[in-house]
């Protein structure tokens, strides 16, 4: 980014305050969930009320944000990261005002979507852009680290917040966190032209595969959701597990996401194809183990945690993949990989609401199975490279002068 490489410290810096970024929205669109009956309750509504708040916000990320990457393509980084930090916080302020009506508060939720949609969109360029072209990998799997922090650590802590001091409390420190990152980058970010440096393009433009890596985002996240949407059902028909225990095996699946993103990051430079290979069959073996003897209680458990493992290591891999074999710009082809990932929620979701009441809860878990051996069918297959990027040669001439200059 930038004519002149920044200092090590301000490098590390924004890329912490990305990391804070990316917990925050996390752990904003998940929070809800963990305050359902504290909110139904306030507000006077239903808890399905209450549950749209999160679909909703699946839904508009999904919807807007290759639109947006598209309008927003040509504008600085440093201006609009803080643009959309800045809406963050002020969303979540908004959240957390007393007398909020639903309207209100749904809108602030759009409005915070919208701004994750974007921010998904241009946060690992901007980060990558920062280090040299080989380590791309490796500062994706930092930045993953701080999103599932929020599965681990937001979310039950929020939880936990709100159920003692009310649920307010929560979306106004987030709005804080939002400011500190706002602050850091707003300081620190170098201002550039999104165009200029490597991470603006992918490295090894290869139109097939970068298809090929939204098929297996979409086939994989449907399959995950089909039957982990119904997962404490799962645990109490299928697995026996008591009520009191299904907390805890949900800590130890945002646990097992947070280790596996933290183990596999420093490895998708080394592996770029073994690292999103092997988390997709994991989560096939895990859904489909999840069918054939969830039964029994303790292989349940280990078997949801080799699913946390997987579905978390499976989206940073293939952001990671996407970088790489982008057509065009990064921002563009990131953002078209997460709404493919939100498109996945909701299908999934769908998907396991329709079987249901026709397969029971154990059915969701095997048709998650088949459709994830589906992706890994698309991720195994032989994809021609060489000049079917859809860019005639300039996609690898311009990379070809941006790593000249990987210094900068």
């Amino acid at each position: 980014m930038g004519s002149v490489r920044p200092a090590p410290w301000r490098r590390a810096a924004v890329v912490a305050a990305l990391m804070l970024a990316a917990f925050t929205f996390n752990t904003t669109e998940n929070l809800p969930v963990g305050l359902l009956a504290l909110m139904a309750d306030d507000l006077r509504v239903s808890l399905t009320a209450v549950g749209a708040l999160v679909t909703g916000y699946g839904l508009t990320v999904a919807v807007v944000s290759l639109p947006l990457a598209h309008v927003t393509r040509s504008l600085p980084r440093r201006y609009l990261l803080a643009g959309l930090l800045g809406l963050l916080a002020v969303a979540s302020w908004v959240s957390a005002l007393g007398g909020l009506s639903y309207g209100l508060l749904l809108a602030a939720r759009v409005a915070t979507a919208m701004a994750q949609a974007l921010f998904w969109s241009v946060m690992g360029p901007v980060a990558v852009g920062l280090f040299p072209p080989e380590r791309r990998g490796r500062i994706i799997g930092l930045l993953s680290v701080g999103g599932s922090l929020a599965t681990v650590a937001g979310v039950p802590a929020g939880t936990w917040l709100g159920g003692h001091t009310g649920w307010r409390t929560p979306f106004a420190l987030l709005g804080l966190l939002a400011l500190v990152s706002l602050v850091t980058i707003g300081f620190l970010l170098p201002s550039s032209r999104p165009q200029d440096g490597h991470s603006a393009y992918g490295a090894t433009p290869d139109r097939r595969g970068f298809y090929a890596v939204l098929t297996v985002t979409a086939l994989s996240v449907t399959g995950f959701f089909a039957g982990f949407t119904y997962v404490v059902a799962f645990l109490d028909e299928v697995s026996g597990v008591g009520e009191d225990a299904v907390s805890g095996v949900l800590f130890a699946f945002g646990g097992a996401a947070l280790a596996g993103v933290a183990v596999t990051g420093p490895l998708l430079d080394r592996f770029p194809r073994a690292t999103l290979g092997v988390p997709v069959a994991v989560q096939a073996v895990a859904l489909l183990g999840l069918y054939a003897i969830g039964h029994v209680p303790a292989v349940s458990v280990v078997l949801i945690m080799l699913l946390g493992a997987s579905v978390a290591t499976t989206f940073m891999a293939s952001q990671s993949r996407v970088l790489q074999v982008a057509p065009g710009r990064t921002e563009t082809a990131l953002a078209a990989n997460s709404a493919s990932y939100n498109v996945g929620i909701a299908a999934g979701a769908l998907l396991g609401g329709v079987l249901l009441p026709v397969v029971g809860v154990r059915g969701t878990f095997l048709a998650g199975g088949l459709l994830t051996v589906g992706a890994l069918a698309v991720l195994v297959r032989p994809v021609r490279a060489g000049g079917k990027d859809g860019t005639g040669g300039k996609g690898r001439a311009r990379m070809g002068r941006y790593r000249t200059d990987a210094g900068l």
